[in-house]
C-alpha cells in the first residue's frame, strides 16, 4: 500500500512521500540533487521514512528514477 497523498496549495499540487513526517516530493528530490543517494541519507535529511517506514519504497523509486536520468561518466 502506498501513502501518497496530495494538497493543492496556491495552485500547484503538493505531493507528501511521507505523511508522518510531512515530506514532499520536492524535497527528497532537493536531497537527491543535493547528493543523497540511498534512502538512508534522505531519512537522515528529511526524517521521511523514520517512523512507519511505509514510505521507503516510493523513496527508493524516485532515488532509482533520478539515477536512470543521470548521465554516465
Amino acid at each position: 500500500m502506498c501513502l501518497t497523498y496530495g494538497s493543492l496549495q496556491r495552485g500547484r499540487i503538493t505531493v507528501y512521500v511521507c505523511v508522518c513526517r510531512a515530506v514532499t516530493e520536492n524535497e527528497v528530490h532537493d536531497c537527491i540533487s543535493a547528493g543523497a543517494r540511498s534512502a538512508r541519507q534522505i531519512r537522515d535529511a528529511t526524517g521521511a521514512g523514520g517512523d512507519c517506514a511505509s514510505c521507503v519504497r516510493k523513496i527508493c523509486a524516485i532515488l532509482k528514477r533520478s539515477e536512470d536520468l543521470m548521465p554516465t561518466a
